[in-house]
């Protein structure tokens, strides 16, 4: 409340100088400030990227075929990751923005879900076909099927 009471003596002070008019027009001026102000706080948030700029992403349901079952998820995680740097490289993988989904490993079916950018699909495609083993056993990765929605992924293809 003192901060807008000397706001208001200050304009009193500086209208002595002007007539009625002028000292109603700085008060509006004053007024009209402070609703600036208050709208310039509200306009340093961070507003939202546009559906059309942001980047699109692709879910990949993969099953691996071998012989003994795969048991952590962090074997299969470092699996692929480390397929996908040696094909594709790290500039390239970190474009692909390649994320193995840790909630959606099915350790019984030996399926999970990966989630990478819609213009990288086919090179992760690739990349899971390249691999071929693990701890001196031969593997093969599969890719079930790609959908643009994880709900939609994991229905149609994990709950197989």
């Amino acid at each position: 409340s003192n901060y807008k009471k000397t706001k208001v003596l200050y304009i009193i002070d500086l209208s002595s100088l002007v007539g009625e008019k002028e000292r109603r027009r700085q008060k509006r001026i004053v007024f009209s400030m402070k609703n600036l102000l208050g709208r310039c706080v509200l306009a340093k948030k961070i507003k939202p990227v546009l559906p059309s700029l942001r980047e699109k992403k692709r879910y990949l349901v993969f099953e691996i075929i071998s012989k003994k079952d795969i048991k952590s998820f962090s074997e299969v995680s470092s699996l692929i990751w480390q397929s996908s740097l040696s094909f594709l490289g790290e500039i390239e993988t970190a474009k692909a923005g390649i994320w193995v989904l840790p909630d959606k490993w099915n350790q019984k079916k030996q399926m999970g879900m990966i989630k990478v950018n819609n213009k990288y699909v086919d090179k992760l495609k690739t990349v899971l076909a390249l691999i071929k083993s693990f701890k001196k056993q031969q593997i093969f990765v599969k890719s079930v099927g790609v959908s643009g929605m994880i709900n939609k992924a994991d229905k149609k293809y994990l709950a197989m």
